[in-house]
């Protein structure tokens, strides 16, 4: 015995719902409001009925209004009820990896920051332009150990050649192997493969995957580390002396405060804090230039007496401590006084930080004093208990001795 529902019909093995307005309204409204229900399920079809009856009575409802208000009506007038849409149900794993990838990382760009989301979105593209066309639930794990394979031969300069632009995985593998011997280290492998297996995991959270079909593949290779070198006194001198236009006043800040660069190109007026006879202090927050890098980065470190100098001759009294300045500003041209001074090979803007520390460590500061001041999370007793849930950390007295043993090398121009 077929199926009757009132104000649908089956076609195509498909419920359509159609109901005709009434004759004095079909000029605003048209003839009927006609729509697929997406579904061959009779009981939920005569659910979404229920729901498009009642939308119906509230469009009819509002045509009539306006028709009593206006002897006329406007082609151009809209009707304000939303009539809800239905899609077809999926089976799971059917959404291609491309559509997956990019809901992925409209999630993640809210989640994370610029640089993390930059690295996160280069790994998700090499597996769309290896896999994108490919339902989820066809990743396999021969496909898996084919895409691992594939990063395993990437050079590490593969996004710099002009053919790679738009290029696939396997064609930056082909670019690879033409134009460099080397590879990328077991690190950056290990980083890239970790995102395309995050991802993997968000399709099971998202119920898009059973279980992650690649999970028991990982890069067997140890990571190779590489720390950029601690800069020596006699690099600060050289660093110092050269009273480079650009980045001297920031160099100078960040050697006797250990800051990270981001931190220090951050800094407004009024994080610049007094203390009484204490002198004043710097406090490193999360503003809305940028964000930090953990809990343990929000701190309040001593200015050095040189830095009081700095703040009276040299920085702004208002705004920005340092206006034009960015992480990539510092970066590029620290890199460009490293060629132009050959000394300073092997180094970073970082290394500032470590130079600090390594000044805290010679006057004989304990490390967990000096974690408090350089924004470290410290592992202050061996059960990291003690210290690190009881102590409220050293005092402001004790950061102003340990900044005041800091001395800068014999020699620098300031």
């Amino acid at each position: 015995m077929p199926i009757h529902i009132k104000y649908a019909y089956r076609r195509h093995n498909t419920w359509t719902y159609r109901r005709t307005y009434p004759q004095h309204l079909r000029g605003i409204l048209g003839s009927s409001l006609k729509q697929s229900l997406k579904t061959s399920d009779a009981k939920l079809a005569k659910k979404r009925v229920s729901e498009l009856n009642t939308k119906f009575t509230e469009i009819v409802q509002e045509a009539e209004s306006y028709v009593a208000q206006n002897d006329t009506y406007s082609k151009s007038r809209k009707i304000g009820v939303a009539v809800p849409r239905y899609n077809r149900a999926q089976l799971l794993g059917q959404h291609p990896v491309t559509e997956l990838a990019s809901s992925y990382l409209t999630e993640a760009s809210h989640r994370l920051r610029p640089g993390s989301y930059k690295s996160v979105r280069f790994a998700l593209e090499l597996l769309v332009s290896h896999a994108g066309a490919t339902q989820v639930r066809d990743l396999n794990l021969a496909l898996g150990r084919e895409v691992l394979g594939h990063i395993l031969r990437l050079s590490p300069n593969v996004r710099k050649y002009s053919d790679a632009k738009g290029a696939s995985l396997a064609e930056l593998v082909a670019l690879s192997e033409e134009n460099e011997a080397t590879t990328l280290k077991p690190q950056t492998q290990a980083r890239i493969w970790g995102q395309m297996q995050n991802f993997l995991d968000w399709c099971v959270q998202s119920r898009e995957l059973q279980a992650n079909p690649w999970g028991g593949l990982v890069v067997t290779d140890k990571p190779e580390f590489s720390p950029h070198g601690i800069l020596k006194d006699e690099q600060v001198v050289l660093l110092l002396n050269r009273k480079d236009c650009i980045l001297h006043n920031l160099l100078l800040f960040c050697l006797l405060t250990g800051m990270r660069s981001g931190e220090a190109c951050g800094l407004l007026t009024e994080d610049i804090i007094s203390k009484g006879n204490l002198g004043r202090f710097v406090r490193v927050a999360p503003n809305d230039i940028r964000q930090l890098k953990s809990k343990a980065a929000q701190r309040e470190v001593p200015l050095h007496s040189i830095l009081e100098s700095l703040l009276h001759t040299s920085l702004p009294t208002t705004g920005r401590l340092f206006p034009a300045m960015t992480v990539d500003k510092v970066v590029k041209r620290y890199a460009c006084l490293r060629r132009q001074i050959p000394e300073l090979r092997g180094t970073v803007f970082h290394s500032t930080r470590k130079w600090f520390i390594t000044q805290c460590e010679r006057t004989g500061t304990p490390e967990h004093f000096t974690a408090s001041l350089v924004g470290h999370h410290s592992a202050r007793s061996a059960n990291k208990l003690t210290y690190g849930l009881y102590s409220a950390g050293i005092s402001d007295a004790q950061k102003r001795d340990i900044i005041d043993q800091v001395k800068m090398p014999q020699g620098a121009r300031l």
